[in-house]
């Protein structure tokens, strides 16, 4: 038994189950991350309903800017953070390490499977009961089945308000599947492993740079407006928070085992980073360079606290608070409940059971929440769950998948 590394089986192979830790705690922070986040977004959008604005200035429905920062904390760069973040993975491995890739149908199968069929569901649901009589306005349904609201200056918001950052999903998706392949073929020629991680870092680094300039010409040159939903809520200025996802699949892949963080360093990048998150909801008020950059500031933000939750050799007390119960119980919900929250919230709101005056935020808060959680669960386990075994009906390599039936047993 002498002789062997600690933690390895005999002759190299797997590791045994002290090394297998740190993939499980990542797996269960990455649902705890999910679930805090879209419960976060159900509370920006019912603050974002009691937000008043007059003659006299802007009226919050909490009057303490601590908890104010904590309510308006925008998190939608976190979800593009992660998303860029797990699928890019396998690309990082295999042009920096030369690991093997899915097919490109596959990926996209899987992505389809994922998304459309509660999406498409909730879309026609909502826009069939906003539009009693037909035709309704078609170019809507037309443009959110397309995902193609989010060029649409008037409809950006419509049918399914926050579903504009799905369009930005689908377009990541497509530029995944191009430029995955293409880091991978430029880097298989470069000798040196340092070489490849750079290249990779070069290409993250440039798309992060490309909406950062975007959106620079466009207030500080052009004077556009900030409510000008086209030019800073397209993927031209929104596509930084998925750069930033995958250059820290980039990083966490060249950094490999060795460079994971102490849990002392890991647990002080996490604080450090929630705290800058913390300070830039504060501070960002309209109009100041804070506000105007704010989602590419929050996205390199998000992508420190993610690297310092998953890329530990210990669980910290913050991966421990991340896999506990009811984050990952949320998370494991989570795309329903960003689904389903709006449209909700705006039917409790028309049949009077939210109150009206902004003193009544706290219990709107509470009731929204009482009701969209056993909604999300529903159509977790009615509609995303059965939709998701559709994944097995392709093997790895993206082939259908042949089913043999069981032989009989006497």
């Amino acid at each position: 038994m002498a002789g062997h590394p600690p933690g390895r089986r005999r002759g190299g192979g797997r590791p045994m189950s002290g090394e297998a830790a740190p993939a499980r705690g990542r797996a269960g922070a990455i649902d705890g991350f999910r679930g805090l986040a879209a419960l976060s977004t159900v509370a920006f959008h019912v603050w974002q309903q009691y937000f008043r604005y007059d003659a006299r200035g802007s009226h919050p429905p909490v009057d303490n800017p601590v908890l104010g920062a904590v309510f308006s904390l925008e998190v939608i760069d976190l979800f593009f953070v992660l998303s860029a973040y797990l699928l890019t993975l396998s690309y990082a491995r295999a042009a920096i390490d030369g690991r093997s890739t899915r097919p490109a149908r596959l990926f996209l199968f899987r992505r389809a499977i994922r998304i459309l069929p509660l999406y498409v569901l909730a879309v026609l649901v909502v826009w069939a009961s906003r539009n009693p009589t037909l035709p309704g306005n078609w170019r809507d349904l037309v443009e959110h089945l397309t995902f193609t609201h989010v060029f649409d200056q008037q409809r950006i918001f419509y049918t399914l308000g926050p579903t504009w950052s799905l369009s930005l999903e689908v377009l990541f998706y497509l530029a995944l599947v191009a430029l995955g392949p293409l880091a991978v073929r430029v880097c298989r020629p470069l000798r040196r492993r340092r070489s490849r991680v750079a290249v990779c870092a070069a290409g993250c680094a440039f798309l992060f740079a490309a909406p950062l300039a975007w959106i620079a010409v466009a207030h500080y040159g052009f004077g556009v407006p900030h409510t000008d939903w086209v030019v800073y809520f397209g993927p031209q200025a929104r596509f930084g928070g998925f750069a930033a996802g995958m250059g820290l699949a980039v990083a966490t892949v060249a950094l490999g085992d060795r460079g994971r963080l102490g849990p002392r360093t890991a647990l002080l990048v996490a604080v450090l980073a929630l705290a800058g998150l913390f300070a830039l909801s504060l501070d960002s008020g309209p109009e100041n360079f804070t506000f105007t950059f704010y989602h590419p500031i929050a996205a390199a933000l998000w992508t420190v606290l993610l690297l310092g939750t998953l890329h530990v050799r210990r669980r910290t007390v913050w991966q421990t608070l991340l896999t506990s119960r009811w984050p990952a119980a949320v998370g494991l919900v989570s795309y329903s409940l960003f689904i389903w929250h709006e449209p909700v919230m705006l039917q409790l709101h028309r049949a009077g059971l939210l109150p009206t005056d902004q003193a009544g935020f706290p219990l709107a808060l509470l009731v929204t929440f009482l009701v969209t959680l056993p909604v999300a669960a529903a159509s977790y386990w009615l509609v995303e769950y059965p939709a998701s075994l559709l994944g097995r009906l392709k093997d790895h390599r993206g082939r259908p998948r042949e089913f043999y039936p069981e032989p009989a047993t006497r």
